[in-house]
């Protein structure tokens, strides 16, 4: 792989707090240390990276929050919450990325971007919201908090029950020029937080922000796309992809084309609550840009981008 490689890394919320933490500073510090451990290697070794995050634990525990002060302090709507954790998790991350750049004897600047993420405002996702965000519940207390509070809440992948909003799909990345300047200047950005802050043209042509939680890999594809990314890695929590996954024929898979890829997620194989979202996200990356997407665990990205699933034009 070249030097001055630009790269897009997304990393998932859930990497970030794991399942049965609670989200406490130190078990978030503890983790992105961990995790991105492998990413300053690739930052330390010439390339150019750009990262984002998802932020469906931490957007949660923020409105639990706001939930919990609104007698108190004026509660806050979900497009604001999702710009407060950008800030919060934008700095832990810039922290961790600087701490190990420094480490390592790596001088190289690291920015976070507050980023607006253009949607349609007749996405069908605002009638259907399919998004889970916050802690994992019971279903008694699940069914609670629809009681009191009007949430909607799902069964998520046998784990338990969690809120679910809007997720409508990501247009264009309104900060996509200056993140471009900055990574291809060297600098390591921190974007697209949270999947980015989701927002409409209004009436007069102005920024109007929506109660949505935008899917982080698709944002990711997007931003990869906009800024002309050489890779687009989308960070999951298994080494590679695998069909027939769980069952007595499972195959893992070194590489995929487009059409490989695209033939395996209408078989099924893909389903929409784990590894559907990053194939439909890698595949879309990959067709618009003819270049190339990976899919692979942080674990692995400690020994470079040669492990992983590959997909290919």
């Amino acid at each position: 792989m070249p030097e001055q490689t630009l790269i897009v890394v997304a990393i998932g919320g859930n990497a970030i707090t794991k399942e049965n933490q609670k989200g406490t500073l130190d078990e978030m510090v503890k983790n992105i240390e961990i995790g991105l451990s492998g990413v300053v290697n690739l930052i330390a070794s010439g390339n150019n990276v750009v990262l984002t995050h998802g932020n469906g634990p931490q957007v949660g525990n923020i409105l639990l929050q706001v939930e919990a002060a609104k007698e108190t302090i004026p509660p806050m709507p979900l497009d604001v919450c999702g710009a407060e954790s950008q800030g919060q998790l934008g700095y832990l991350i810039q922290r961790s990325c600087l701490n190990g750049l420094k480490q390592r004897g790596v001088k190289r600047d690291v920015v976070t971007v507050l980023t607006h993420v253009m949607v349609d405002p007749r996405d069908s996702a605002f009638l259907h919201p399919t998004k889970p965000i916050g802690p994992f519940l019971t279903k008694e207390a699940a069914e609670i908090a629809t009681a009191k509070k009007g949430f909607i809440f799902a069964e998520d992948s046998g784990r338990g029950y969690r809120r679910i909003v809007p997720s409508p799909k990501p247009i264009s990345i309104i900060e996509k020029s200056a993140i471009e300047e900055l990574a291809k200047a060297g600098k390591v950005v921190i974007a697209c937080g949270g999947g980015g802050i989701p927002v409409i043209e209004g009436p007069t042509g102005d920024l109007e922000g929506v109660e949505a939680v935008i899917d982080k890999d698709f944002a990711s594809a997007v931003l990869a796309e906009e800024i002309h990314a050489d890779i687009l890695v989308l960070v999951t929590g298994v080494d590679k992809v695998a069909i027939n996954f769980g069952k007595p024929d499972v195959r893992y898979l070194d590489k995929m084309t487009v059409a490989e890829a695209q033939l395996y997620y209408d078989q099924g194989h893909f389903p929409p609550g784990s590894m559907g979202p990053k194939i439909a996200a890698a595949v879309a990356f990959v067709r618009s840009s003819g270049n190339t997407a990976l899919i692979t665990s942080l674990e692995q990205i400690q020994h470079g981008l040669e492990g992983g699933t590959v997909i290919t034009p």
